[in-house]
């Protein structure tokens, strides 16, 4: 039997140690760690490692509910994929979340339906602030695509790509890009 502890940031600038630490201190022998959006369970690779290390008998660790899933359909999966194998889950901070007992099993479904619905409150009031912003006119949302052929007409004329990422307010990857997607036969040397 072995404890074996998952943890995730969703961006690069987290840090995972807190999480690391926590879970080292719960007794887990292995941690799996990914920084990854945990708005969906598909593409993180570690987690689907993690899944298929862990052995009947094993303990499944997260710090938190939401270190694992976003979303109800995604966290029943993961932990219906877990007690299928014999695994019992855990999250740390909300010590009443253990799969072990009926009244925890309650409890995961019960926090989950909370997250979910925060988690969807969120999304509304971010929509609902767009659209306000539109209204207001203060609302740019993404820039509005880029021509290639205005980039081609810039390059010919002798303005350099990085002059002319400056000038479009794109960078000079895009700029690249762009000059090659009007076909060879027409770009300039950049």
């Amino acid at each position: 039997m072995a404890t074996i502890g998952y943890a995730r940031v969703s961006s690069t600038g987290q840090s995972l140690e807190v999480q690391v630490d926590q879970l080292r201190a719960a007794g887990c022998t292995k941690i799996f760690e990914e920084k990854i959006s945990g708005t969906s369970q598909h593409g993180r690779t570690q987690l689907a490692l993690a899944l298929d290390y862990v052995r009947d008998g094993d303990d499944f660790l997260v710090t938190r509910l939401d270190r694992l899933a976003r979303s109800m359909t995604d966290l029943r999966e993961i932990v219906d994929r877990l007690i299928a194998k014999r695994v019992e889950f855990k999250a740390i901070q909300q010590g009443a979340i253990d799969t072990s007992s009926s009244g925890g099993r309650l409890m995961l479904n019960m926090l989950a339906a909370v997250a979910e619905f925060e988690n969807d409150l969120k999304r509304e009031r971010q929509r609902e602030g767009i659209e306000k912003a539109k209204a207001a006119g203060r609302y740019l949302g993404r820039p509005a695509s880029i021509d290639a052929a205005e980039v081609q007409r810039l390059l010919k004329s002798g303005i350099g790509a990085t002059r002319v990422a400056k000038e479009l307010g794109i960078g000079r990857a895009t700029v690249y890009r762009l000059s090659r997607s009007v076909g060879p036969e027409q770009s300039a040397p950049l």
